[in-house]
């Protein structure tokens, strides 16, 4: 589970909010500026909050009052970027192996192997190719894959569709949702895109200029009911 209260100074405004996640997708939906990736940094160890706390699982990743901050790498925290930031002099193969060369802690599932997570990402064919002779949806899959491969205890996702073409884009919002019934643990999903929110948000929290905004959003009538999702309306 994943608790965290932030305060973030920002140039505009002030970044405010309360935000917990048992094992769901969490949607920070909002336009440009309103301080979704900036919640991902704070929750990645990227950003240093102003105030507040994180709590993931039993450890405190960061606490003002407690002054603890624990750094990125020991966080165990997947994040895939808006443009992956897969290394360009990097095989699929050593960008997806990266990670696990300064692993910390013991991994959870010692059966996962790295390359048959490739395999089922439809990339394993790439596994010799650079970053460069990727297209969008490729890279999109091997930056998923380097990020689940040490079996993180939360995953962040920025804008993950894009700049994807709309085919590539929907396959991939299918594939995020089966991951997240694989792994079963808490994804929190950063898009200005509606239609995105609704289909993979278990809990949609839109943002303006920092805080949590008051408006209704209807879900369409081709999203089962099975995925239990609830809408935070919560006026700033």
């Amino acid at each position: 589970m994943l608790k965290a209260s932030l305060t973030k100074k920002l140039l505009h405004f002030t970044l405010e909010l309360n935000l917990r996640a048992d094992n769901q997708i969490v949607v920070l939906w909002g336009p440009s500026g309103a301080g979704k990736t900036t919640v991902l940094q704070c929750l990645a160890g990227l950003l240093n909050p102003g105030s507040g706390f994180i709590k993931l699982g039993h450890r405190t990743l960061y606490s003002s009052e407690k002054n603890i901050f624990v750094p990125a790498r020991h966080r165990n925290i997947g994040y895939v970027f808006q443009d992956y930031f897969l290394f360009p002099h990097m095989t699929v193969r050593q960008n997806v192996l990266y990670g696990l060369k300064n692993k910390k802690r013991e991994l959870r599932d010692s059966s996962i192997n790295p390359l048959e997570l490739l395999d089922s990402f439809d990339v394993g064919h790439l596994i010799d190719r650079y970053p460069g002779q990727l297209s969008g949806g490729e890279k999109q899959r091997v930056a998923l894959a380097r990020a689940l491969v040490v079996q993180p205890d939360l995953l962040l996702l920025d804008e993950p569709f894009s700049a994807l073409d709309k085919n590539t884009k929907l396959s991939l919002r299918k594939e995020v949702k089966k991951l997240h019934r694989q792994w079963q643990i808490p994804f929190i999903l950063v898009s200005h895109d509606e239609e995105d929110a609704k289909y993979l948000g278990d809990v949609i929290i839109s943002l303006e200029k920092g805080r949590l905004k008051d408006e209704s959003l209807q879900y369409p009538d081709y999203i089962p009911d099975y995925y239990n999702r609830e809408l935070l309306n919560v006026s700033s």
